[in-house]
Protein backbone atom coordinates (compact mmCIF):
# COMPACT_ATOMS: atom_id res chain seq x y z
CA UNK A 1 0.00 0.00 0.00
CA UNK A 2 1.39 3.36 -1.09
CA UNK A 3 0.97 6.57 0.89
CA UNK A 4 0.73 10.01 -0.66
CA UNK A 5 0.69 13.55 0.70
CA UNK A 6 -0.09 16.61 -1.41
CA UNK A 7 1.09 19.29 1.02
CA UNK A 8 -0.33 22.72 0.25
CA UNK A 9 -0.13 26.02 2.03
CA UNK A 10 -3.71 25.84 3.28
CA UNK A 11 -4.53 22.13 3.15
CA UNK A 12 -2.94 18.71 2.81
CA UNK A 13 -4.57 15.95 0.79
CA UNK A 14 -3.54 12.50 2.05
CA UNK A 15 -4.30 9.17 0.42
CA UNK A 16 -3.36 5.52 0.21
CA UNK A 17 -3.43 3.57 -3.03
CA UNK A 18 -2.54 0.24 -4.59
CA UNK A 19 0.32 -0.23 -7.03
CA UNK A 20 -1.89 0.86 -9.93
CA UNK A 21 -2.33 4.21 -8.13
CA UNK A 22 -6.03 3.53 -7.59
CA UNK A 23 -6.93 5.48 -4.46
CA UNK A 24 -8.24 3.33 -1.60
CA UNK A 25 -8.84 6.07 0.98
CA UNK A 26 -8.38 9.84 0.97
CA UNK A 27 -8.80 12.77 3.36
CA UNK A 28 -8.18 16.52 3.51
CA UNK A 29 -6.35 18.00 6.47
CA UNK A 30 -5.90 21.74 7.19
CA UNK A 31 -2.30 22.95 7.02
CA UNK A 32 -1.91 24.52 10.45
CA UNK A 33 1.07 24.23 12.81
CA UNK A 34 3.42 21.37 11.85
CA UNK A 35 2.79 19.38 15.05
CA UNK A 36 -0.98 19.45 14.56
CA UNK A 37 -0.83 18.80 10.83
CA UNK A 38 1.51 15.81 11.10
CA UNK A 39 -0.48 14.36 13.98
CA UNK A 40 -3.50 14.25 11.67
CA UNK A 41 -1.44 12.82 8.79
CA UNK A 42 -0.01 10.05 10.97
CA UNK A 43 -3.47 9.27 12.32
CA UNK A 44 -4.84 8.94 8.77
CA UNK A 45 -2.12 6.51 7.70
CA UNK A 46 -2.44 4.47 10.89
CA UNK A 47 -6.19 4.18 10.38
CA UNK A 48 -5.72 3.23 6.73
CA UNK A 49 -3.32 0.44 7.69
CA UNK A 50 -5.78 -0.87 10.27
CA UNK A 51 -8.79 -0.61 7.95
CA UNK A 52 -7.15 -2.34 5.01
CA UNK A 53 -4.91 -4.83 6.77
CA UNK A 54 -1.83 -3.73 4.90
CA UNK A 55 1.26 -1.75 5.89
CA UNK A 56 2.64 1.18 3.95
CA UNK A 57 5.56 0.34 1.65
CA UNK A 58 6.54 3.92 0.69
CA UNK A 59 5.29 7.49 1.10
CA UNK A 60 5.47 10.16 -1.59
CA UNK A 61 5.21 13.83 -0.74
CA UNK A 62 4.35 16.52 -3.30
CA UNK A 63 4.99 19.63 -1.25
CA UNK A 64 4.67 23.38 -1.36
CA UNK A 65 8.07 25.02 -1.45
CA UNK A 66 10.75 25.94 -1.33
CA UNK A 67 11.67 22.38 -0.38
CA UNK A 68 14.87 20.37 -0.68
CA UNK A 69 14.60 17.99 -3.64
CA UNK A 70 18.22 16.86 -4.07
CA UNK A 71 18.59 13.42 -2.41
CA UNK A 72 22.34 14.04 -2.07
CA UNK A 73 21.80 17.19 -0.01
CA UNK A 74 21.50 17.36 3.79
CA UNK A 75 18.38 19.48 3.26
CA UNK A 76 16.57 16.83 1.20
CA UNK A 77 12.91 16.65 2.18
CA UNK A 78 13.17 19.79 4.32
CA UNK A 79 11.01 22.90 3.97
CA UNK A 80 13.34 25.81 3.22
CA UNK A 81 12.75 29.60 3.15
CA UNK A 82 8.96 29.50 3.03
CA UNK A 83 6.87 32.51 4.11
CA UNK A 84 5.12 30.00 6.43
CA UNK A 85 7.65 30.63 9.19
CA UNK A 86 6.54 27.78 11.46
CA UNK A 87 7.30 25.32 8.67
CA UNK A 88 10.87 26.39 7.97
CA UNK A 89 13.25 23.53 8.69
CA UNK A 90 10.49 20.94 8.99
CA UNK A 91 11.71 17.60 7.61
CA UNK A 92 9.24 15.20 6.01
CA UNK A 93 11.66 12.32 6.58
CA UNK A 94 11.84 13.03 10.29
CA UNK A 95 8.10 13.55 10.72
CA UNK A 96 7.20 10.39 8.80
CA UNK A 97 9.99 8.14 10.12
CA UNK A 98 7.42 6.45 12.39
CA UNK A 99 6.45 4.14 9.51
CA UNK A 100 9.98 2.97 8.71
CA UNK A 101 9.46 3.16 4.94
CA UNK A 102 11.11 5.23 2.18
CA UNK A 103 9.85 8.82 2.00
CA UNK A 104 10.40 10.57 -1.33
CA UNK A 105 9.83 14.31 -1.58
CA UNK A 106 9.37 16.65 -4.52
CA UNK A 107 7.38 19.78 -5.29
CA UNK A 108 3.62 19.83 -5.69
CA UNK A 109 3.94 20.95 -9.32
CA UNK A 110 6.46 18.23 -10.13
CA UNK A 111 4.11 15.66 -8.66
CA UNK A 112 1.24 17.00 -10.73
CA UNK A 113 3.40 17.01 -13.87
CA UNK A 114 4.32 13.37 -13.30
CA UNK A 115 0.69 12.35 -12.79
CA UNK A 116 -0.48 14.18 -15.91
CA UNK A 117 2.20 12.53 -18.04
CA UNK A 118 1.52 9.03 -16.66
CA UNK A 119 -2.25 9.11 -16.96
CA UNK A 120 -3.59 11.84 -19.10
CA UNK A 121 -1.95 14.42 -21.19
CA UNK A 122 0.84 13.13 -23.40
CA UNK A 123 3.10 10.21 -24.34
CA UNK A 124 5.42 9.05 -21.56
CA UNK A 125 8.41 9.66 -23.84
CA UNK A 126 7.51 13.34 -24.20
CA UNK A 127 8.36 16.41 -22.16
CA UNK A 128 5.49 18.02 -20.25
CA UNK A 129 5.37 21.21 -18.18
CA UNK A 130 2.79 21.66 -15.45
CA UNK A 131 1.96 25.13 -14.15
CA UNK A 132 -0.08 25.87 -11.07
CA UNK A 133 -1.55 29.35 -10.59
CA UNK A 134 -3.03 29.82 -7.16
CA UNK A 135 -1.61 31.05 -3.86
CA UNK A 136 1.70 31.02 -5.70
CA UNK A 137 2.85 30.21 -9.22
CA UNK A 138 4.96 27.11 -9.78
CA UNK A 139 6.27 25.13 -12.74
CA UNK A 140 7.23 21.46 -12.88
CA UNK A 141 8.80 19.72 -15.88
CA UNK A 142 8.87 15.98 -16.53
CA UNK A 143 10.79 14.38 -19.40
CA UNK A 144 10.20 10.73 -20.30
CA UNK A 145 8.96 10.03 -16.79
CA UNK A 146 11.86 11.79 -15.04
CA UNK A 147 11.37 15.01 -13.11
CA UNK A 148 13.80 17.78 -14.01
CA UNK A 149 15.65 19.99 -11.55
CA UNK A 150 19.11 21.39 -10.89
CA UNK A 151 20.63 22.27 -7.52
CA UNK A 152 17.02 23.07 -6.61
CA UNK A 153 13.59 22.76 -8.14
CA UNK A 154 12.63 25.30 -10.80
CA UNK A 155 11.27 28.66 -9.61
CA UNK A 156 9.78 30.04 -12.79
CA UNK A 157 6.99 31.69 -10.85
CA UNK A 158 9.59 34.28 -9.88
CA UNK A 159 10.74 35.31 -13.35
CA UNK A 160 10.53 39.02 -14.12
CA UNK A 161 7.91 39.54 -16.85
CA UNK A 162 7.48 42.48 -19.14
CA UNK A 163 4.80 44.75 -17.72
CA UNK A 164 1.35 44.48 -19.26
CA UNK A 165 0.23 47.69 -20.91
CA UNK A 166 -1.08 50.17 -18.34
CA UNK A 167 -0.22 48.00 -15.34
CA UNK A 168 1.20 50.00 -12.44
CA UNK A 169 0.58 47.51 -9.60
CA UNK A 170 3.68 47.40 -7.40
CA UNK A 171 3.57 43.64 -6.91
CA UNK A 172 3.10 41.40 -3.90
CA UNK A 173 6.14 39.10 -3.74
CA UNK A 174 8.07 39.61 -0.48
CA UNK A 175 11.32 38.75 -2.26
CA UNK A 176 10.96 40.30 -5.73
CA UNK A 177 7.93 42.63 -5.58
CA UNK A 178 6.75 42.52 -9.22
CA UNK A 179 7.93 39.10 -10.36
CA UNK A 180 5.35 36.89 -12.07
CA UNK A 181 4.02 35.53 -8.78
CA UNK A 182 3.91 39.02 -7.32
CA UNK A 183 1.78 40.22 -10.22
CA UNK A 184 -0.37 37.25 -11.24
CA UNK A 185 -0.91 34.88 -8.29
CA UNK A 186 -4.29 34.59 -6.61
CA UNK A 187 -3.33 36.88 -3.69
CA UNK A 188 -1.90 39.44 -6.14
CA UNK A 189 -5.18 39.49 -8.07
CA UNK A 190 -7.17 40.08 -4.87
CA UNK A 191 -4.74 42.76 -3.65
CA UNK A 192 -4.97 44.55 -6.98
CA UNK A 193 -8.71 44.27 -7.69
CA UNK A 194 -10.29 43.36 -4.34
CA UNK A 195 -11.80 40.15 -5.74
CA UNK A 196 -10.74 36.86 -7.26
CA UNK A 197 -10.57 36.65 -11.05
CA UNK A 198 -13.62 34.39 -11.19
CA UNK A 199 -15.69 37.00 -9.33
CA UNK A 200 -14.87 39.83 -11.74
CA UNK A 201 -17.05 40.52 -14.78
CA UNK A 202 -15.98 39.03 -18.10
CA UNK A 203 -15.14 42.48 -19.52
CA UNK A 204 -12.98 43.50 -16.55
CA UNK A 205 -9.40 44.43 -17.57
CA UNK A 206 -8.04 41.99 -14.97
CA UNK A 207 -8.67 39.07 -17.34
CA UNK A 208 -6.48 40.46 -20.11
CA UNK A 209 -3.72 41.48 -17.71
CA UNK A 210 -3.67 38.03 -16.08
CA UNK A 211 -3.68 36.32 -19.46
CA UNK A 212 -0.81 38.52 -20.63
CA UNK A 213 1.44 37.54 -17.74
CA UNK A 214 0.64 33.84 -17.99
CA UNK A 215 1.16 33.94 -21.77
CA UNK A 216 4.61 35.35 -21.10
CA UNK A 217 5.25 32.39 -18.82
CA UNK A 218 4.12 30.00 -21.58
CA UNK A 219 6.49 31.80 -23.98
CA UNK A 220 9.41 31.39 -21.54
CA UNK A 221 8.68 27.72 -20.83
CA UNK A 222 8.41 26.96 -24.55
CA UNK A 223 11.74 28.57 -25.37
CA UNK A 224 13.56 27.07 -22.36
CA UNK A 225 12.16 23.53 -22.29
CA UNK A 226 10.39 22.99 -25.64
CA UNK A 227 7.77 20.74 -24.01
CA UNK A 228 5.26 18.80 -26.05
CA UNK A 229 2.48 20.11 -23.82
CA UNK A 230 1.93 22.76 -21.15
CA UNK A 231 -0.78 22.03 -18.58
CA UNK A 232 -2.22 24.98 -16.65
CA UNK A 233 -3.81 24.17 -13.29
CA UNK A 234 -4.58 25.81 -9.96
CA UNK A 235 -7.47 27.84 -8.64
CA UNK A 236 -6.93 30.93 -10.78
CA UNK A 237 -7.14 28.85 -13.96
CA UNK A 238 -10.78 28.01 -13.14
CA UNK A 239 -11.77 31.53 -14.25
CA UNK A 240 -14.07 31.30 -17.27
CA UNK A 241 -12.33 32.02 -20.57
CA UNK A 242 -8.86 32.53 -19.10
CA UNK A 243 -7.16 29.66 -20.90
CA UNK A 244 -8.52 30.86 -24.27
CA UNK A 245 -7.11 34.34 -23.64
CA UNK A 246 -3.74 32.84 -22.67
CA UNK A 247 -3.62 30.76 -25.85
CA UNK A 248 -4.33 33.79 -28.04
CA UNK A 249 -1.70 35.95 -26.36
CA UNK A 250 0.88 33.16 -26.23
CA UNK A 251 0.46 32.56 -29.94
CA UNK A 252 1.25 36.22 -30.56
CA UNK A 253 4.25 36.16 -28.23
CA UNK A 254 5.68 33.03 -29.84
CA UNK A 255 5.20 34.62 -33.27
CA UNK A 256 5.79 31.37 -35.13
CA UNK A 257 9.41 31.18 -33.96
CA UNK A 258 9.21 27.61 -32.61
CA UNK A 259 8.08 24.97 -35.09
CA UNK A 260 6.21 21.87 -33.94
CA UNK A 261 2.85 20.26 -34.64
CA UNK A 262 1.75 21.08 -31.08
CA UNK A 263 2.13 24.77 -31.86
CA UNK A 264 -0.40 24.85 -34.66
CA UNK A 265 -2.91 27.69 -34.83
CA UNK A 266 -4.83 28.22 -31.63
CA UNK A 267 -2.58 26.15 -29.36
CA UNK A 268 -5.62 24.13 -28.19
CA UNK A 269 -3.55 20.95 -28.09
CA UNK A 270 -0.50 22.62 -26.60
CA UNK A 271 -1.90 24.62 -23.68
CA UNK A 272 -4.47 22.54 -21.81
CA UNK A 273 -6.13 22.18 -18.43
CA UNK A 274 -5.29 19.18 -16.21
CA UNK A 275 -6.93 15.99 -17.41
CA UNK A 276 -6.91 14.73 -13.83
CA UNK A 277 -8.47 17.92 -12.51
CA UNK A 278 -7.80 18.54 -8.83
CA UNK A 279 -6.40 15.01 -8.37
CA UNK A 280 -3.14 15.64 -10.25
CA UNK A 281 -1.23 16.56 -7.10
CA UNK A 282 -2.23 13.64 -4.89
CA UNK A 283 -1.87 11.09 -7.70
CA UNK A 284 1.56 12.57 -8.37
CA UNK A 285 2.52 12.07 -4.72
CA UNK A 286 1.43 8.45 -4.94
CA UNK A 287 3.41 8.06 -8.18
CA UNK A 288 6.51 9.33 -6.34
CA UNK A 289 5.93 6.66 -3.69
CA UNK A 290 5.54 3.96 -6.33
CA UNK A 291 8.79 4.97 -8.02
CA UNK A 292 10.59 4.82 -4.68
CA UNK A 293 9.06 1.45 -3.87
CA UNK A 294 10.26 0.13 -7.24
CA UNK A 295 13.75 1.51 -6.67
CA UNK A 296 13.56 3.95 -9.59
Amino acid sequence: MLGGIEAGGTKCVVAVADDDLSIIAQATIPTTAPVETFASILSFFEQAQNDHGSGLTAIGVASFGPVGVDPASSSYGEILETPKLAWRGVSYQDRLSHFGVPVVVDTDVNGAALAEQIFAATEVSDTLAYVTVGTGIGVGVVQAGKLLSGFSHFEMGHILPRRAEGDTFEGLCPSHDDCLEGLASGPAIKARWGQSLSDLSADHPAHDIEADYLAQLVHSITLMHAPHKIVLGGGVMKAEGLIERIRAKAERYLAGYMKHAALDTGLQNYITKPKLGDKSGIIGALALARASDAGE
